[in-house]
């Protein structure tokens, strides 16, 4: 069987993981392919509402094995955490797999996070300050600790000392902070890795294998598109792939293995952090969507910045991940408003673009180049059907979908499982 991809098409939140839960149940395999905790997802089912940071959102699903891919940095600390809070509701051992492959986000990582972003000022990126993108760095720099390290303290703890003396350096010298004691660190992991031992293991071959078998595999990533180290609005992105072609990676199987691409679409548009939004809405209207649509970050609690739908941004999304389908979430949250603005091209300097413009200063300059349709004004949290949904609601979707270029396939009303109208 085919191995199926969802990905974030906005700058993230746009709901993946109510999505991949309810796609899990026919799925044998879950796979979160990169990433780390300073991404979150929010299930809701079964009465239980869980905020996913590291584990895949089939979790909940016993029958499911849950795979934590070679592409993510993993703070063991924030793992552990949510083991325990996913026993707390019954699920004390899910059948999860953590890559040996996997990176570690140290300690080191998060101060020196926080303190870029310090240093900085009024130029910060807007990063949670957990650690992920120095993680990234030191991965990339083949300096990096892996999960596979907490099986040998000698190894981790001989790694540790060469990272040590430049880490402190930085640490001392520049940023003006207190150095880090190796054998803290070392007592420290050494609890995490007797608590995580139990799971390590190969995760590509797994998926491999589960691929050869003919099972149902489903890669989940967690950022959206526009937050993508190279395709993104750089530098205000995160330090890996999120695009389809990242899961790949992050799984380690091939391309060949994958047929189906679902991208996920919030029927407006969030952003979290710094960087350039050409649709935000900063007046009454986007603080309507805010409340309305509960936009505070999953990870942070920080109010997500909100704005009309861009277009523009999901046929740049559709093209570079070629996606065979769309999600649409989050269409209930636009119920209040008696009309609605769909963002069809961007405005620079007289010249409109009706594609994402590849240089920064016109994206991060545009003024949107807007069209506006009837709203339907009227609560559809519990419509099942599309043909049951508003004239005005099917023509936004229908009118979202001619622009994107995708099939949209699934329409999210609420965030409770069974609130998604197939189509």
């Amino acid at each position: 069987m085919p191995a199926t991809i969802l990905i974030g098409t906005q700058w993230g939140d746009e709901g993946k993981g109510k999505v991949t839960d309810w796609l899990a149940n026919d799925m044998d395999l879950v796979v979160r392919y990169q990433g780390g905790h300073n991404a979150g997802h929010t299930v809701i089912a079964d009465g239980h509402e869980l905020k996913l940071h590291l584990l895949p959102s089939g979790i909940l699903h016993p029958n499911i094995i849950s795979i934590i891919a070679s592409g993510l940095v993993i703070d063991p600390k924030a793992l552990i955490k949510e083991l325990d809070e996913v026993a707390e509701i019954g699920i004390g051992s899910p059948n999860l797999v953590l890559s040996a492959n996997a990176h570690l986000i140290m300690p080191y990582h998060r101060l020196l996070d926080q303190a870029s972003e310090l240093k900085l000022g009024s130029s910060k990126i807007g990063t949670t300050g957990l650690g992920i993108g120095p993680a990234y760095t030191d991965k990339a720099s083949r300096v990096g600790l892996r999960v596979q390290d907490l099986l040998d303290m000698k190894i981790f703890r001989e790694k540790l000392e060469v990272a040590l003396i430049f880490k402190n350096q930085v640490l001392t010298k520049i940023y003006d902070a207190e150095p880090l004691d190796v054998d803290e660190i070392v007592d420290e992991y050494k609890g995490y890795a007797e608590r995580l031992n139990g799971i390590i293991g190969d995760a590509s071959r797994i998926i491999n294998d589960s691929l050869d078998e003919g099972k149902n595999v489903l890669l989940e990533g967690a950022q959206g598109m526009m937050l993508d180290l190279d395709y993104g609005t750089y530098p205000f992105v995160t330090s890996s792939s999120p695009i389809a072609g990242g899961a790949c990676v992050g799984a380690g199987i091939s391309p060949l293995r994958v047929k189906r691409i679902i991208g996920i679409a919030k029927a407006y548009t969030t952003r979290v952090g710094a960087g350039p939004f050409p649709t935000e809405l900063e007046d009454a209207t986007g603080e309507l969507m805010r409340k309305v649509g509960v936009e505070f970050g999953t990870t942070t609690g920080r109010p997500r910045r909100c704005g009309w739908f861009d277009a523009v941004i999901l046929k740049y999304t559709a093209k570079i991940n070629g996606l065979t389908e769309i999600a649409l979430t989050k269409l209930d949250v636009l119920s209040p408003f008696e009309t609605l603005k769909i963002c069809v091209g961007y405005e620079y300097e007289g010249k409109v673009y009706d594609y994402m413009p590849c240089h920064q200063t016109v994206f991060h300059g545009a003024k949107p180049v807007y069209e506006e349709v009837e709203g339907w004004n009227t609560d559809i949290s519990d419509i099942a059907t599309y043909d049951a949904l508003p004239k005005a609601a099917r023509a936004y979707v229908d009118r979202l979908q001619e622009l994107i270029g995708a099939p949209i396939t699934m329409i999210s009303v609420g965030p409770s499982r069974d609130q998604t109208i197939l189509r």
